[in-house]
């Protein structure tokens, strides 16, 4: 081969590197992932997400891209975030955090796939309408927004003849009305006064401890709500000052020093977000997946907790315990 003929075939070549590289780039699909939590409260949970993703073969960095959005429990910028991953044209929207990351995605794709995680019924709130075949939307309902009842009825266990219990509830959780509808009918059917507080923002947070100080109560229940989650060490800090006992949704709060959680293994669910979204990568619809609910709730006990509130946990509520921190 003559010089000036492997001159040009070898910058032919080069010229096209960048293109073969662009095009195995746009070949690896990419995921959007938005949350209403924060990244700092949830590095386990992405995690266990990953492990899902794995299980189904895809590995971040290799075959798949994963964009992050993260709310912090600022609720109103969901809608934007969901928008920006439409327009990124993710082959999957998955979303975490419960209702207000399911709710902006669906308002703002009905053609992508998404799969969801929420705490309440996903076909009473409008979200899965199990009528219409094709949708675009499946995923994990934790239903710990139902569960506020048993907690309320754990807590009197915990603390038995407690005259006032506070409730801390956010008002802009899509289930928070249901929430509040049922642990009020549920503190009536056993004689229980309780006092609510309400809390959506920092400045509303601080409000509500300051009329809960204020009331007085003799313990606390803190209502299910992703807002709560990211606020999660400030609430467990209130209850410690307070000397409050205080029950909480997931495993987390008892290991940050919460003095007892019900509801749902967390980690558990964000693994089933992965092996579904690795499904559909796959090509798997939505509609082929069903929604699926856990049939294992979880109580947990931080014994360390109770010594310092100088609470004696009755052996029933221990009997219970699916684990006690010591």
């Amino acid at each position: 081969m003559r010089r000036r003929e492997f001159i040009t075939l070898l910058g032919g070549a080069a010229a096209a590197w960048p293109v073969t590289a662009r095009a195995q780039q746009l070949a690896v699909p990419v995921i959007g992932f938005m949350s209403a939590r924060s990244p700092e409260d949830s590095a386990h949970l992405v995690a266990a997400f990953r492990n899902g993703l794995a299980e189904g073969g895809y590995v971040e960095g290799q075959n798949v891209i994963i964009e992050f959005r993260w709310a912090r429990g600022q609720y109103d910028l969901l809608p934007a975030m969901a928008a920006e991953l439409v327009n990124r044209r993710v082959a999957v929207l998955t979303t975490a955090g419960g209702e207000p990351s399911a709710f902006a995605a669906k308002r703002a794709t009905s053609t992508i796939p998404i799969v969801f995680g929420l705490g309440g019924d996903p076909v009473s709130s409008g979200l899965v309408d199990f009528k219409r075949p094709g949708a675009n939307m499946t995923g994990v309902t934790l239903l710990t927004a139902l569960m506020e009842p048993k907690r309320l009825g754990l807590l009197r266990e915990l603390v038995p003849g407690v005259p006032l219990i506070g409730v801390l509830v956010n008002p802009s959780f899509p289930p928070a009305a249901r929430q509040l509808q049922e642990i009020e009918e549920a503190a009536r059917t056993i004689n229980q006064p309780i006092v609510v507080a309400k809390a959506s923002t920092d400045e509303d947070l601080n409000a509500a401890f300051a009329a809960l100080t204020n009331e007085r109560p003799g313990a606390l229940l803190v209502a299910s709500d992703p807002y709560f989650d990211v606020r999660r060490e400030r609430i467990i800090g209130f209850a410690e000052r307070q000397r409050l006992p205080a029950i909480y949704q997931f495993r987390e709060y008892a290991v940050a020093g919460g003095l007892l959680s019900y509801g749902v293994s967390i980690t558990d669910a964000y693994r089933q977000y992965g092996v579904y979204t690795a499904r559909i990568l796959k090509g798997a619809k939505p509609s082929e997946l069903p929604v699926l609910q856990p049939t294992k709730f979880e109580t947990v006990i931080n014994l360390k907790t109770a010594r310092a509130l100088g609470i004696k946990i009755s052996d029933n509520l221990l009997s219970l315990a699916d684990e006690v921190i010591e």
